[in-house]
């Protein structure tokens, strides 16, 4: 999958969380989402930081 595709993945999923979920029930989810890939940059950063000591 190039990035294009890769982009447009992920609108549609938007779009379509979107659609299948209140308002209250997104802003959770965005939330959620937030954490998830701040932990994993975090988790790769760390990894990164650990092969060059």
């Amino acid at each position: 999958m190039n990035s294009c595709e890769l982009v447009a993945l992920i609108s549609s999923l938007s779009c379509a969380i979107a659609e299948a979920f209140t308002e209250e029930e997104l802003v959770v989810l965005a939330t959620v989402f937030t954490q998830l890939g701040d932990s994993l940059a975090t988790i790769l950063a760390n990894n990164e930081f650990n092969k060059n000591i």
